[in-house]
């Protein structure tokens, strides 16, 4: 088992922290109590998720964090941070004492962010000859993430009763702003992140406060692709895809329908896998998504069942192929909302 965890004292220090902060606040805000007792960057390695049937990793995810936490040690900090302010905004929308913004008033209330959004995306291809990655595959991508953002996907008509009045629509739009092309005779770039530095013989970030940068390359290993969640460096934000998984593309098989974006973007907004990266009493911090104690593959049918609940097989944040993956919930929409609100990490889209 591999782990990347708090330490105690650590935890102890952030609480002591954030009590410090909440001295020159509003009365709201010191009403609402935060409980981050079961947060954790634990990352396992124990044979939770394995590969598919086609020898598929899909999500390395959690590896790069992994990684990150290691060479960044203020990463933690900052990681607990983000989490305390996006509980903090979710309780203030429960409880009624908080005022959601929604980018017609400058309201700095650290609360849901509820307006349209628009979110440009530089695509940063690595190819090995000029030409791999299509046009038509780039706007497919873009296509598909639209879908999926804004409860378009058409296989939403399939979701079980007993989830379908927690579907979700995001109201986020990506917009495709331009396109930087690379050829490099690469053929496994990782998931260390060398893919986004020149130095490294990649493509450089653009400006990753008001554009998800998205990198298109060969990673390796079977995997097909990772995310920096948020709080990361910015020279490295964005998300990572392999060539044959982005966008609609023969090549991909059951996973060539471009949702391996839509579950990596889910990521770079906040989003846990759906089963807490862990046993039963670990979660992924949405309140509305069953407990699972592993990824799910395929195209399971339902009910599949563990840890005595249904999983949510068909939620973007699992691992089954793309034609059976079709529905974020409402918890998952105010966790990534969170980030937009004043104070967020990603305020500057909105602003």
């Amino acid at each position: 088992m591999k782990k990347v965890v708090l330490s105690l004292a650590a935890l102890a220090l952030m609480f002591s922290c954030q009590n410090d902060q909440t001295s020159g606040i509003s009365e709201d805000l010191q009403e609402v109590q935060i409980d981050m007792s079961d947060f954790t960057l634990l990352v396992e390695d124990d044979g939770l998720t394995g590969k598919s049937a086609q020898g598929i990793e899909k999500c390395q995810s959690m590896n790069n964090l992994e990684y990150r936490l290691e060479k960044s040690p203020g990463l933690a900090k900052k990681m607990y941070d983000i989490e305390y302010n996006t509980r903090q905004a979710i309780a203030l929308k429960a409880t009624g004492k908080g005022k959601p913004t929604g980018g017609s008033g400058g309201d700095s209330s650290p609360a849901i962010y509820t307006g349209a959004i628009t979110i440009p995306v530089i695509i940063n291809i690595i190819e090995t000859s000029a030409g791999n990655v299509t046009d038509a595959q780039i706007n497919s991508q873009i296509a598909i993430l639209n879908e999926d953002f804004n409860n378009n996907n058409t296989g939403t008509s399939n979701v079980p009763a007993e989830f379908a009045g927690i579907v979700a629509d995001l109201d986020i739009t990506f917009t495709r702003s331009s396109v930087n092309r690379k050829v490099s005779s690469n053929t496994s770039w990782g998931t260390n992140d060398a893919m986004k530095f020149s130095s490294q013989g990649g493509i450089d970030a653009t400006d990753t406060a008001n554009y998800l940068n998205i990198w298109v390359c060969e990673i390796g290993g079977g995997i097909l692709g990772y995310a920096q969640f948020p709080g990361g460096a910015a020279a490295s934000d964005g998300v990572v895809i392999g060539t044959d998984f982005f966008g609609e593309t023969a090549a991909g098989g059951i996973y060539g329908k471009g949702r391996t974006a839509t579950h990596e973007v889910g990521h770079w907004l906040n989003l846990r896998h759906i089963w807490g990266d862990g046993r039963c009493n670990r979660d992924d911090y949405v309140s509305d998504t069953p407990s699972s104690d592993r990824a799910n593959y395929n195209c399971p049918s339902y009910p599949t069942v563990h840890c005595r609940t249904n999983d949510m097989t068909m939620n973007y944040m699992d691992y089954v192929q793309d034609d059976c993956m079709y529905m974020f919930t409402t918890g998952q929409y105010e966790r990534m909302r969170a980030l937009f609100a004043p104070g967020g990490e990603k305020e500057d889209f909105v602003n």
